[in-house]
């Protein structure tokens, strides 16, 4: 029946607002996988499905097709339940170092496939490309040896691994489609579905330094990966976490890994107490819906010891020294990576810290050097910043807010001109944002899509 239909008619028809049916969506998917369909016309379907959106039948295709355009991982025999947390991108956001290992170590197995940097916001695989050795790139064989030692790998998407997302997720980079809640569903769990979870856990991001700004796209995001994920028989939810300001103390590549070793040994910086509730809780959902606790409470607490007898730690450095990391560089703290230049950014009035444009916060960490313009660009491992305030924080006039690192002295100044816009100094104090905003299960996922759904 394929050979029927034309792109055309379905850019048409989508444009038109009408439903595309299974065929013609599994059609437009292995066009995509195959490259049989020219990159214009799926950049045309993109832009249709952005202004006019998916039913849930069309979704539930589309991902499943998706997710199947490629190998899909088993993990018969394995003796572990799988489990993964996937994060919709932030500023700062490096929680992945900490509930991967704290999973692992509560005895379930999480096989993570991460991405690179997108637009604003840091990109995992990046952050462990600044260890020394450390092998994103390894094969599905490959991975699941590390995963049966250690259980957890942290990798990138094989080029066999639903390659029909591969191609869509560059357009959508390249068209401006990124900001929808269909695509970005489609495209997160169908990699996701692909890996063969049992259960996952989905950070979604919500405030000025997400994707989707608004909490109520936010909280339709988050139920429609809920209703997806249930949909293939993976115990799914949601968590709806603060990204109004970065996340922990450190932006950028090297010096998340630096903060993210100092809570699996134990510290407690307060401008990273957020970073450890956040991580917590994430951890706390995996290890309930591995089977591993009785409540996600009784997770968080599981989580929490994982955390403060070293096990995580030990199980980090394992996964590091198995996909030929250098251990060594991670005692060495920030002494390994030295950035070249630094400079304190300060404030220029006394006052109040009262609001944070975290997006502009994330253009300034990938303009001093650690993300990228264009697809294939390199990253600077030193590069990134190191925030002292927290919102809520009284100020005063000349006191730093921020330090920059970078290896190009150059390269200041249009971060500097990003957070002396991005930073508000006000008069009065404000309360703290709340760091949780809403669990999203299969309980409740119901009347956030009622609430939000579109033709």
């Amino acid at each position: 029946m394929s050979g029927t239909l034309h792109a055309v008619d379905l850019i048409r028809k989508k444009r038109d607002g009408e439903e595309l049916n299974g065929d013609e969506i599994r059609f437009l998917v292995e066009g995509a996988s195959r490259e049989t369909i020219p990159e214009e016309q799926l950049s045309a379907w993109l832009m249709a499905v952005f202004l006019r959106g998916l039913s849930l039948g069309e979704l539930d295709t589309l991902t499943t097709a998706m997710r199947f355009s490629g190998e899909v991982l088993d993990h018969a025999g394995l003796g572990r339940k799988t489990v993964d947390k996937h994060s919709t991108g932030g500023v700062g956001d490096k929680t992945s170092f900490l509930v991967a290992p704290i999973a692992a170590a509560a005895g379930l197995a999480d096989p993570m496939i991460s991405g690179r940097a997108l637009g604003h916001t840091g990109g995992t695989l990046d952050k462990l490309e600044s260890i020394p050795g450390y092998r994103t790139d390894l094969s599905l064989a490959e991975m699941r040896k590390v995963v049966e030692q250690c259980g957890v790998s942290i990798v990138g998407q094989t080029k066999d691994l639903v390659p029909a997302d591969r191609k869509l997720y560059s357009l959508r980079d390249r068209t401006a489609t990124v900001e929808n809640p269909y695509l970005i569903c489609a495209s997160i769990m169908s990699k996701k579905l692909a890996a063969g979870l049992d259960a996952l856990v989905i950070d979604v991001k919500t405030g000025s330094g997400a994707f989707l700004r608004d909490e109520e796209d936010a909280q339709y995001l988050a139920a429609l990966m809920v209703e997806t994920g249930e949909r293939a028989g993976t115990r799914t939810v949601a968590v709806l976490t603060d990204m109004s300001q970065p996340l922990g103390r450190f932006a950028g590549n090297w010096v998340e890994i630096v903060e993210s070793m100092e809570l699996l040994r134990g510290g407690r910086d307060p401008l990273s107490e957020d970073l450890r509730e956040v991580s917590l809780i994430l951890a706390g959902w995996m290890i309930y819906l591995g089977g591993k606790a009785r409540s996600a409470e009784a997770g968080r607490s599981a989580a929490e010891e994982k955390l403060s007898d070293g096990s995580a730690l030990e199980i980090f450095r394992e996964m590091v020294a198995a996909q030929g990391g250098d251990v060594k560089a991670l005692d060495a703290g920030m002494e390994f990576h030295r950035p070249k230049y630094r400079r304190e950014f300060r404030a220029m009035r006394s006052g109040y810290f009262v609001a944070a444009d975290c997006t502009k916060v994330g253009w300034a960490v990938q303009r001093l050097g650690a993300g990228r313009e264009r697809a294939g660009e390199p990253v600077e491992a030193n590069a990134g910043l190191e925030m002292h305030v927290k919102l809520g924080a009284k100020i005063e006039a000349g006191q730093p807010l921020a330090t920059l690192f970078t290896e190009d002295e150059a390269r200041f100044a249009e971060p500097e001109q990003l957070l002396g816009k991005a930073l508000t100094i006000g008069d009065a104090p404000t309360a703290a944002p709340r760091l949780i905003r809403e669990i999203i299960s299969v309980g409740n996922k119901n009347s956030f899509l009622k609430r939000q759904r579109r033709s």
